[in-house]
């Protein structure tokens, strides 16, 4: 039990002055504008607006400099102000193969139809700072290489150095050329799991016609189905997530993992409308989707083949969208038929509880607030066990 703060206004407003100047900072340097924030703080902003639930770059950045950087705060700022908003309806789910890609890449096939496109990445980075970030003014970015005519002719181009192959000296994919270009490419790119697919190597998802519960107005129920875990994940802390993949990975749950597809870029999102009839787009949003191939030694119904582990997650947030599909295949322990090992990112409870960062702060935060009357009463117990042990220690002697 705690007890509400009584009186103390002025205390009170005076720390929220406190903190508004200190989010301002030394007036003598000019303040951060929410769209700069937004254009070079975009993975703070990616994170924010995925673990708040809500597509608003301006928005996640309003939040991120109202909350002094602290993204936590900024995510708790963005489920409060997402709980006003009215609710038109629901999209139609989103086709990621109609992606309009800036990242690709696989780790389980070199060669695949459209090759493998680097995008902004700090994979290939040596992690060095960049004083020259600290002076003044930037040098102009360098204008990007100018694409080379496609051998199919048309106009079309062929990976670029914005979207390079891997390997650029192994010889060329059966679409390259098709529609691809540097930068982002709006052709329709098949999931590298289509290809294991057609040989039956790997499982196919059962994609049911019911609605999935919406966590974000329904209490988590256990035990979840798929879909439920899934939006668990994704509104998850990334770091908690982080830490339970990499369980995983060190052996704290039966899964070795290979990234079968991991793609960056945006899709459209369309809705149903009755009175046309039809579909419409309604906008379009950037997502980050990760399926990863996992082994399966087979069970009594299945033969030996490979499984899934999936990720999806908004924005640029492929370190999230990775961990999010580890995750997602040791909690499958129960519907593929392995044996629970007692593995922390298997037990669904503890995952699914515990991964919410605002619900974690608030719990967490809460501890601080006056407990005067748990105090107090736990005091007087400890005083009188005290008293009760020494008088028969006196009696004793």
């Amino acid at each position: 039990m705690y007890v509400a703060v009584k009186g103390g206004e002025r205390a009170i407003d005076a720390a929220h002055a406190w903190l508004a100047d200190e989010r301002r900072g030394d007036t003598g340097i000019a303040a951060l504008s929410v769209a700069q924030i937004r254009e070079q703080l975009t993975l703070a902003v990616n994170r924010v607006m995925a673990e708040g639930s809500l597509y608003d770059p301006d928005l996640s950045a309003l939040a991120i400099k109202q909350a002094r950087g602290d993204l936590i705060e900024a995510v708790f700022l963005i489920r409060a102000y997402r709980t006003t908003l009215p609710r038109f309806g629901a999209s139609i789910p989103v086709d990621t193969t109609k992606m309009a890609v800036a990242r690709r890449v696989s780790a389980t096939f070199k060669d695949l139809p459209g090759g493998q496109i680097l995008g902004p990445t700090f994979d290939y980075t040596h992690r060095l700072l960049d004083f020259a970030l600290m002076a003044e003014g930037e040098a102009p970015l360098a204008a990007p290489p100018t694409p080379s005519p496609s051998p199919q002719g048309g106009g079309e181009a062929v990976l670029s150095a914005a979207s390079a192959t891997l390997d650029t000296q192994a010889p060329p994919s059966p679409l390259e050329g098709e529609g691809w270009s540097g930068g982002a490419t709006s052709a329709h790119i098949p999931h590298v799991m289509s290809f294991l697919n057609r040989d039956g190597l790997i499982e196919t998802d059962a994609l049911g016609d019911a609605t999935p519960p919406d966590l974000t107005r329904e209490p988590m129920e256990l035990p979840a189905s798929r879909p439920l875990r899934l939006q668990a994940l994704t509104r998850g802390d990334e770091g908690f997530i982080l830490s339970l993949a990499y369980s995983t990975q060190r052996g704290y749950g039966r899964t070795h993992a290979f990234v079968g597809e991991l793609r960056i870029g945006t899709v459209a999102v369309e809705m149903d409308i009755p009175e046309l009839g039809f579909s419409i787009e309604i906008g379009e949003v950037e997502l980050t989707e990760c399926e990863t191939v996992n082994q399966f030694t087979g069970s009594k119904t299945e033969p030996p083949q490979f499984t899934r582990g999936y990720g999806l997650v908004f924005g640029q947030t492929e370190r999230k969208a990775i961990a999010m599909s580890l995750v997602d295949r040791a909690l499958r322990w129960r519907e593929l038929g392995e044996d629970f090992v007692g593995a922390p990112a298997q037990d669904e409870e503890f995952v699914l509880m515990h991964a919410d960062n605002v619900q974690a702060t608030g719990f967490l935060e809460h501890i601080k607030l006056p407990h005067y009357v748990d105090f107090q009463s736990e005091l007087e117990l400890i005083r009188r066990l005290r008293a009760e042990a020494t008088g028969h220690k006196e009696a004793a002697e």
